[in-house]
């Protein structure tokens, strides 16, 4: 029996695990050497991987509503962190799965409105709904991981996290780690008794800012043998001059400079994340590529589940991230807007034994967009009209070349983090060698050569000698831009 005749057959369990903030290289199957991760590692063996996967959003929200609708942010109309609601007419496919007879669960994260003292859920389609957005308890009403801890585990929550507020430092033990209840729940979640396929969200908080790994990850990794960010003297400079721009960094900082970790911090949960006037980029980097170690291990525990109920040749399993992280690149931490390829570029990684191809290695552009229709089409199930992802199940299945699928990616910031005067907005087009970065309503631009620059020092936006290269691809950046607005209803007639 083919691939295609099994999918006809039998509709695929589905496992989405998306973590938070993860850049595009620290997977070590891919070319990371300073990060173990075994899990990873065997999906990308026994699956498809895309080396350039991009993000339509450098900022959470935006970024999870473009996935879990399938549309732009310039469509959907979920640009901010903190935003009241999401939008009563949008349709997620997690919702379009439950129509169609899926049991869906969600843990973790969703963030598709505003999430730091509790969210308020759209018509989502899940079930289950095990929910913490962030794992320490300053929530005024709680969440489920609290709840765990306190219930289960029999800790107090606050007791436990009180000592550890602090933007980079060793964290609770792993057994007690939101990314290890995300595996619990996620285990009670594909061990139901169901006639049901299921398709199951997992979306851990980590390796999201503050940077507090488990000690005995932290153990595993020495910060010393990592190598710098990318950084040039002349960054520093370079940086100043998109101070205007609503970023969550506005001075760039030396990361090869060693710097005295302060361990004790004041404020909430996400006052301590935005902190980084001062930080060591190495600690940083050591504790990020730490809590991506146990994402893998805890990954491990749910997809050994899989295979001992004999539910693993039928699961599609995605693993990706929401947006990445700059890391020190260029003087910089954390998100914002900026579209450096540490920020843009995230993993995603698909696997299925009874219908995906093996051991491919994709260099195609690819959007996160173009997951909800993937798993639409895969599933067997129609792809609505509104949808402007482009389904990658032709490069999935070996039916098509694994190294074309878009001319160009894009990524949109607007009004995003809010605080900010002018509402910046920001957009970037790339296709695969150029990139242009347009900060609409001020001066500054950014257009990089990726052949010749790939670690984007080299900004040719007031380069004489570019001119006409710059005008040539603010064409194309303005025609690709356009073609993110949603169309709208369908005509009633021949007008």
């Amino acid at each position: 029996m083919s691939r295609t005749d099994k999918r006809s057959t039998q509709r695929p369990n589905i496992l989405w695990y998306c973590s938070d903030q993860q850049r595009h290289d620290t997977i070590r199957a891919l070319g990371q050497p300073h990060i173990a991760t075994p899990m990873l590692d065997e999906l990308c063996a026994g699956g498809v991987a895309f080396r350039r996967a991009y993000t339509q959003s450098p900022i959470c929200t935006a970024a999870r509503a473009t996935f879990l609708t399938g549309r732009y942010p310039a469509a959907h109309q979920t640009h901010r962190n903190g935003n009241a609601h999401f939008p009563a007419h949008e349709k997620l496919v997690t919702k379009l799965f439950a129509e169609a007879g899926y049991d869906c669960g969600l843990v973790g994260k969703l963030h598709l409105s505003a999430a730091k003292h509790f969210e308020v859920r759209p018509d989502d389609g899940y079930r289950a709904f095990w929910w913490s957005h962030h794992p320490t308890p300053d929530a005024a009403r709680g969440h489920d991981y609290e709840t765990w801890l306190r219930h289960e585990k029999k800790v107090d929550p606050k007791a436990l996290y009180s000592p550890i507020n602090y933007f980079c430092g060793p964290g609770v033990p792993a057994e007690l780690h939101q990314t290890t209840w995300c595996s619990e729940m996620a285990i009670r979640f594909v061990t139901e008794q169901r006639d049901a396929p299921w398709l199951l969200s997992v979306n851990p908080f980590d390796p999201h800012a503050p940077f507090d790994a488990p000690p005995e990850y932290l153990a595993k990794v020495r910060a010393r043998d990592l190598p710098l960010p990318l950084f040039r003297e002349s960054d520093l400079a370079r940086q100043a001059a998109f101070a205007g721009i609503d970023q969550q960094t506005y001075v760039a900082v030396d990361p090869r400079v060693r710097r005295r970790i302060e361990l004790k911090s004041e404020g909430d949960h996400d006052s301590i994340a935005s902190q980084t006037n001062e930080y060591d980029a190495l600690e940083v980097k050591a504790n990020y590529y730490a809590m991506i170690m146990q994402i893998d291990d805890q990954l491990r525990r749910i997809v050994d589940v899989l295979r001992d109920t004999g539910q693993l040749d039928n699961t599609i399993i995605v693993y990706m991230s929401d947006h990445g992280e700059l890391l020190g690149d260029h003087g910089l931490i954390l998100k914002g807007c900026r579209f450096f390829e540490g920020l843009v570029r995230v993993p995603l990684v698909f696997s299925w034994p009874e219908g995906f191809a093996r051991g491919v290695t994709s260099e195609a552009l690819v959007e996160t967009v173009d997951v909800a229709p993937t798993l639409l089409e895969a599933a067997g199930l129609p792809v609505p009209p509104s949808m402007q992802g482009r389904s990658l199940l032709p490069i999935l299945t070996g039916e098509r070349p694994p190294d074309v699928h878009r001319p160009h990616v894009i990524c949109e910031y607007f009004d995003a983090i809010g605080g900010h005067p002018d509402h910046t907005h920001g957009t970037m087009v790339c296709d695969g060698r150029y990139k242009t970065c347009v900060y609409h309503g001020h001066e500054v631009g950014e257009l990089y050569d990726l052949a010749a620059d790939p670690g984007e020092f080299d900004n040719l936006w007031d380069d004489p000698a570019a001119r006409d290269l710059k005008a040539d691809r603010l064409k194309y950046h303005l025609d690709a831009m356009m073609g993110t607005i949603g169309v709208g209803p369908p005509r009633s007639g021949n007008y």
